[in-house]
């Protein structure tokens, strides 16, 4: 069985604690000590805010705060741990407190929308930005921007948010997919296939834009499979996607065909493949 992260890390922090009462016999402070204190939190902060399980980070900011309520970055570590949590909803009080403080940012700002949008609500996440200074020109900004103004259908604006977005980080897969896909609704299905293939050479793994690919793809008429990497599972997957498209365009026999390989490639059962098999017939 895996220890939980926390475990390990109160474990660590009690026997590290331990030692220094053993080492230090002297009841008075000593700054040295203090600092690398600090620093050791700040780490631990930061490993929260990576690797740790959501739902422990959650646990670990409240007892934080709890004892010292007034500090930025542990709300701060709450808020964000909070949305990694898919809880974007108890963020957004977090996120209000965040931003009462004296040191808050413009930073703390787009979290805030980026929240907000998380919860749907997209005028008071349009409202956010707005406060944002536009000399602010950070990835999260603008790809927030091409979300908000893909939701108002403003598609001349959201794709200029979207190239700014994909040039300003060095993994812009995600963003890329999310292009594509905006392009994918627009019925814009050749400009959404070239961005999903842009996508997966950034993140060969990236399993949405191999399947959105497909869609693109199938959307246009062309049922073959595109060169990409993809496990036998992935592969049966693909297949069902490019299936059911072919039967939303009224090619029922081709759609039939890709169903049947689908269910036949899949290393186990292929439930829904199968479920759908049987509606056809």
């Amino acid at each position: 069985m895996r220890t939980p992260l926390w475990n390990v890390v109160c474990l660590v922090s009690a026997v590290g604690l331990a030692a220094c009462d053993q080492m230090d016999g002297s009841s008075k402070e000593n700054p040295e000590k203090s600092a690398i204190n600090v620093v050791d939190a700040t780490n631990l902060n930061d490993i929260m805010l990576t690797v740790a399980d959501p739902n422990e980070a959650v646990t670990y900011f409240r007892g934080a705060l709890e004892k010292d309520p007034d500090r930025i970055d542990l709300q701060r570590g709450l808020a964000t741990s909070l949305v990694r949590d898919k809880r974007a909803t108890e963020a957004l009080p977090v996120y209000k407190k965040i931003l009462e403080h004296k040191d808050a940012s413009n930073d703390d700002h787009i979290n805030y929308a980026d929240a907000l949008i998380r919860t749907n609500d997209w005028k008071s996440a349009e409202a956010e930005l707005n406060k944002v200074p536009p000399t602010i020109e950070t990835f999260k900004r603008y790809r927030l921007e091409a979300m908000i103004a893909d939701s108002q259908k403003k598609w001349k604006k959201a794709d200029s948010f979207y190239k700014t977005a994909s040039e300003l980080t060095t993994q812009p897969a995600s963003v890329l997919n999310n292009w594509g896909y905006s392009k994918l609704s627009r019925g814009d299905y050749k400009g959404a296939e070239d961005l999903f293939m842009e996508a997966i050479s950034y993140d060969p793994k990236l399993f949405t834009a191999k399947n959105n690919l497909v869609l693109a793809r199938g959307s246009q008429g062309n049922y073959v499979l595109p060169l990409i990497k993809a496990s036998q599972e992935e592969r049966a997957y693909l297949l069902y996607t490019l299936g059911l498209t072919a039967v939303k365009k009224g090619d029922k026999a081709v759609g039939r065909g890709l169903i049947e390989q689908a269910i036949e490639t899949h290393p186990s059962h292929f439930d829904a493949a199968v479920r759908s098999l049987e509606a056809l017939s």
